[in-house]
């Protein structure tokens, strides 16, 4: 469909009032969502480039990844250029480990014991190439949608309260969802809307498979990221404390899109009151239970054949 048809299309639809005119982001949101998206494809087919060059390595015998964790990293890029420019002593090549690398020089030796025939020289001179093409690409674009975010500074600096660096995600949030919370009836409709709530289905009374819908699949990845940021924290925080207790019970997966969903109801009420977050604590669900918690523990001791008296910390004193 061509812009003209396309445009006319929505106009008849906004007249027999089949669609609502609110749910039309505006001219800005959609720029930046055209930008965000495609540095989603781009940042995508960077790591498919990456899973090339180490399965050329691989082929060649070069078992670099299995001892560097960043095979891209300065250490392991510096033995890839000395590669590419004729060096094969695996002692001379592992001698270019900086930082920490450098306590794994002897497994360095035997790792970089390879055969690097000359067509894969082209390939990983081809790949790395294109690697650093797509890295340029990433940093105009990051720089892009920064610029494009100038006119959402408000939203930005809330966002920016939440207990993760955003980085780009703030901007993925917004392109996704926009500024204007009014066009969500509630939490729940926008959770819904972006696929991080359980699916409803039932058949004859019975509630069947609860799996999460579709959704927006660029705003689920991103909340799915954070929240994997947020459960490996070392900070205590509301929602890490929420992921660990889900995650003893269910899985780490289920814990994830939980979080994911607890994120983006929290997102919904700072956009939409415009003020910054206050995390509840870490020992927020221990107090809220307090009693119960309690209870278990004296019903526990007991049965293993203890007495228990308790008592508070200021009879003590």
């Amino acid at each position: 469909m061509t812009p003209p048809l396309r445009q006319q299309w929505i106009a008849d639809l906004l007249r027999h009032g089949l669609l609502k005119a609110s749910f039309i982001p505006p001219q800005p949101i959609r720029e930046l969502r055209e930008l965000t998206r495609y540095r989603k494809t781009v940042v995508q087919e960077r790591a498919q480039e990456i899973n090339r060059l180490q399965k050329v390595l691989e082929t060649a015998n070069l078992k670099l990844a299995s001892v560097a964790t960043d095979v891209l990293g300065k250490s392991g890029r510096e033995m890839l250029d000395a590669l590419l420019a004729g060096q094969r002593d695996a002692h001379v090549l592992a001698e270019l480990a900086r930082g920490r690398l450098r306590a794994k020089i002897p497994e360095l030796q035997q790792a970089l014991e390879g055969r690097l025939q000359p067509h894969q020289s082209f390939l990983l001179q081809q790949i790395l190439a294109h690697i650093d093409f797509l890295d340029q690409s990433i940093e105009q674009l990051e720089q892009e949608i920064e610029l494009r975010l100038g006119p959402f500074q408000e939203e930005v600096s809330v966002l920016e309260s939440l207990p993760v660096t955003l980085q780009v995600g703030a901007a993925v949030v917004i392109a996704e969802i926009g500024t204007d919370m009014s066009r969500f009836p509630s939490a729940k409709h926008l959770a819904s809307w972006a696929g991080v709530c359980p699916g409803n289905k039932q058949s004859g009374g019975k509630r069947l498979s609860g799996k999460t819908t579709k959704g927006n699949r660029y705003l689920r990845s991103v909340l799915c990221q954070l929240a994997w940021v947020i459960a490996r924290s070392s900070e205590p925080s509301y929602l890490k404390e929420q992921y660990h207790r889900i995650a003893r019970r269910r899985g780490k997966k289920r814990a994830i899109l939980a979080v994911a969903h607890s994120l983006l109801v929290i997102i919904y009420h700072l956009l939409r009151d415009k003020q910054a977050y206050t995390d509840l604590g870490a020992d927020y669900f221990d107090q809220k239970d307090a009693t119960r918690i309690q209870q278990q523990a004296v019903a526990r001791l007991e049965q293993l054949g203890f007495q228990v008296v308790l008592s508070s910390k200021e009879e003590v004193a």
